[in-house]
């Protein structure tokens, strides 16, 4: 667990420190609020690295600073983004509504929730996002009940993993 952390915590400092990067990495962070039956997730994925994905998916270039079409390019990273992450709760399915995103500096921000989601006991996650463009990529996924986190990294080796509360 404490490898997992110093990982964890390299990881999100190189975030801040590299405008190339030599590494293919995301960040989800999915977060159970108990009072609501909600689950609020965040991801956090090098926007370059997520226009050549989207650019060859739809075969139109992509540009994430200077879009010229804010909601073509919203639902293009939708549709994506629903397609590369599954998540079961307790054996079933969830699905997930897509938010927005925000762009920060060399990677930006996206945002999902779901709601009437029940109690955490068992969770399947899949996340496949940028394996199919980049074989190196690293998916890394912390998931929060009652504010004690459990992670899973996602290859394209290993696309998914399974965590117990």
């Amino acid at each position: 667990m404490i490898q997992m952390l110093s990982f964890y915590l390299s990881v999100v400092s190189l975030f801040g420190l590299f405008t190339v990067h030599p590494f293919y990495i995301s960040l989800t962070d999915m977060v159970y609020k108990a009072d609501e039956q909600r689950l609020e997730i965040a991801q956090k994925i090098f926007w370059d690295d997520l226009e050549v994905a989207l650019s060859r998916k739809y075969k139109t270039q992509v540009d994430f600073l200077n879009t010229s079409d804010r909601i073509l390019l919203d639902e293009m990273v939708r549709e994506y983004l629903l397609d590369q992450n599954k998540i079961h709760v307790n054996g079933q399915l969830i699905s997930l509504e897509y938010l927005g995103h925000e762009v920060e500096e060399d990677a930006a921000w996206f945002y999902f929730e779901s709601t009437n989601v029940p109690r955490p006991r068992e969770v399947m996650v899949m996340n496949t996002i940028l394996t199919g463009e980049f074989p190196t990529q690293q998916n890394i996924v912390n998931f929060y009940v009652d504010q004690r986190p459990k992670s899973i990294i996602t290859t394209v080796d290993k696309p998914e993993g399974e965590l117990r509360f």
